[in-house]
């Protein structure tokens, strides 16, 4: 009975002390997101999204985006040295859950990677004393090498994945980066679950919390977004509404009659019935044709200024090809222009098959290179459509980055204004025109 004892006694210490360690640890994490909030109240919602629990198989801490898990000696070890640590490990965790980097289907050590160092430039580019911390010397390395080749754009972690892709490191080189950006554990992201889909309801969480905040930032928080780096930049990618290319070139579609059985123009009762009435003559004929929605007739005009480079407009031109070999969303015939503009018409290849797009894909000069007007490339269309080249026009797609000169008036016909870049600029284009941003993953 005394050893019985002296095991339920130490059980109960056992259990005193982790009930311990729990509240030191809810503490710590309560304290930091306080911190973290007196300088960033637009990170309000996104702070306050987690419970918090002790698991000492983690280090020190990682989150699934409903919880941050903590390893309870190493995160007050953290804490006793330098609490703005914990605060830049809180404010990591967030990051990665405001641009779903938990969520997202992508795995490997490289594309880890460059989610910490994504989130961790724009840590270290906060200028709130919560967070300030010095760089090492293989830090603002690294951060030059990438600000350089991203010319400026956005360093979002799929523009850095690209890069470091690029660098072809080797084993010491990664193992090294890995060292000088790891802050959290991803074991519970959802990309590290074999054969699971990210969670739609999760997803959806973190993106109403994202929308709320760039609204924030461009109203009421214009300051606290220039404080922040490129967090505006990078939210805006995220919030930015994604498009598939091939379904919105389908609608660019018409009604008509080609030949081909009609499954659904009889009754199999009826014509069985014949058959075996008669012998070989049916009661009713199946239709020889049938209505079918394909896409039949529609202009191409790509933007040749100095913006728009030939890998891109060849990637675009890749995309419709792709579509076109599709039987069923084509017909055999079609009357496809693909104009050639800057701030005037160079070229028009009537495109009839697609042989003859995969020909001109293969032998493809772009010509001009000067400055942006859409206006020429209208009113050449309009011309086409006057003068019976096209018969039944469904609509216009532009290739360009957005930034021209607008015709005045609405067209005759479906328009529509796709801007192949990552880096999403607000382009405000006229209201009867359709605006689609594509990146070259979406593309590809």
């Amino acid at each position: 009975m005394q050893m019985d004892n002296q095991g339920l006694g130490t059980l109960d210490a056992i259990g005193e002390l982790a009930e311990q360690l729990e509240r030191i640890g809810t503490q710590i994490l309560n304290a930091s997101r306080a911190e973290l909030y007196f300088g960033m109240r637009f990170f309000d919602v996104a702070l306050s999204s987690f419970d918090y629990q002790m698991n000492t198989e983690i280090a020190p801490f990682g989150t699934d985006g409903r919880s941050i898990f903590y390893h309870p000696q190493l995160l007050g070890g953290m804490y006793r040295r330098n609490r703005i640590q914990v605060n830049r490990g809180y404010l990591h965790m967030v990051y990665h859950c405001i641009f779903r980097h938990i969520v997202k289907p992508v795995n490997g050590n490289v594309w880890e990677l460059s989610c910490d160092v994504a989130v961790e430039h724009l840590v270290d580019a906060n200028y709130h004393r919560s967070v300030r911390a010095p760089k090492s010397l293989l830090r603002r390395e690294t951060y030059r090498r990438l600000e350089q080749e991203a010319n400026g754009k956005v360093l979002n972690a799929e523009r850095i994945f690209k890069i470091l892709q690029s660098w072809n490191l080797g084993e010491k080189e990664l193992e090294k980066l890995e060292q000088e950006f790891y802050v959290d554990d991803h074991r519970y992201w959802e990309s590290q679950k074999p054969n699971r889909q990210p969670d739609p309801i999760l997803n959806q969480k973190w993106q109403d919390i994202n929308e709320q905040m760039e609204t924030d930032l461009e109203t009421f928080s214009k300051e606290a977004s220039q404080e922040n780096g490129d967090f505006i930049g990078q939210i805006k990618i995220e919030n930015r509404e994604r498009h598939d290319y091939k379904s919105f070139l389908r609608k660019f579609s018409v009604f008509r009659e080609e030949m081909g059985i009609d499954p659904d123009s009889f009754d199999y009762n009826f014509y069985s019935y014949g058959l075996s009435l008669y012998g070989n003559m049916p009661l009713i004929e199946p239709q020889e044709t049938k209505e079918v929605k394909k896409i039949e007739e529609f202009a191409i005009v790509i933007d040749t200024s100095m913006s728009c480079s030939g890998e891109l407009v060849q990637k675009f031109l890749e995309e419709t090809y792709s579509v076109l070999k599709e039987n069923e969303s084509f017909f055999k015939k079609i009357n496809v222009h693909i104009i050639q503009c800057d701030e005037q018409v160079h070229s028009d290849c009537k495109i009839t098959s697609e042989e003859e797009l995969k020909e001109y894909m293969e032998h493809m000069d772009l010509y001009g290179q000067g400055g942006t007007d859409f206006r020429p490339a209208f009113e050449y269309v309009e011309q086409l459509v006057r003068e019976k080249e096209f018969h039944d026009l469904r609509g216009l797609i532009y290739f360009t980055d957005g930034y021209g000169i607008y015709p005045n008036r609405m067209p005759p016909f479906k328009t529509a204004f796709v801007f192949m870049q990552e880096d999403y600029t607000d382009v405000d284009v006229p209201v009867w025109a359709i605006k689609l941003i594509l990146s070259e993953d979406e593309l590809g």
